[in-house]
């Protein structure tokens, strides 16, 4: 049975939540990433950043990144797994809330530990399966109150 542990992209760094989105724009730039979780005191998982949010949420709304912080875009509980949730597990939360990114934590401390993206999914599963999740995840029509990643 192949777990989460065994697709994500292991090692994800939070930004924290009083770092503005010109650093968070930055550090993506150097670790070529979409995405970024948000993390506060305690390194408890506040959300993720996308660079989709930065332009959106920030730049097209004419704020200024240089003092937008990450922390002002979090929004809500993102979804998670566990390390070692099974990976038939992971593609329903995925398709059911149509996010293109799930972070990972262990238990019992509930750390962050990975990150799964689409890219980990179609490395990590058979082609048949990674068509499956990319129709579900792509569908036109987002489930009522899922946040998008």
């Amino acid at each position: 049975m192949t777990r989460a542990s065994d697709i994500m992209h292991p090692g994800a760094e939070c930004i924290r939540e009083d770092e503005t989105l010109a650093a968070a724009a930055r550090i993506m730039r150097e670790r070529h990433v979409g995405a970024l979780p948000i993390c506060g005191p305690g390194d408890k998982l506040l959300g993720i950043l996308t660079d989709r949010d930065i332009v959106l949420r920030c730049v097209a709304e004419g704020r200024d990144p240089a003092s937008v912080t990450a922390g002002e875009l979090a929004q809500g509980r993102p979804m998670t797994v566990e390390a070692d949730e099974d990976c038939d597990q992971v593609l329903r939360v995925m398709e059911q809330y149509q996010v293109r990114r799930l972070p990972v934590i262990n238990h019992p401390e509930h750390k962050l530990v990975g990150m799964i993206t689409e890219a980990d999914i179609a490395r990590g599963l058979p082609q048949a399966r990674v068509a499956e999740f990319v129709a579900a995840v792509c569908a036109e029509e987002a489930p009522a109150g899922a946040a998008q990643g």
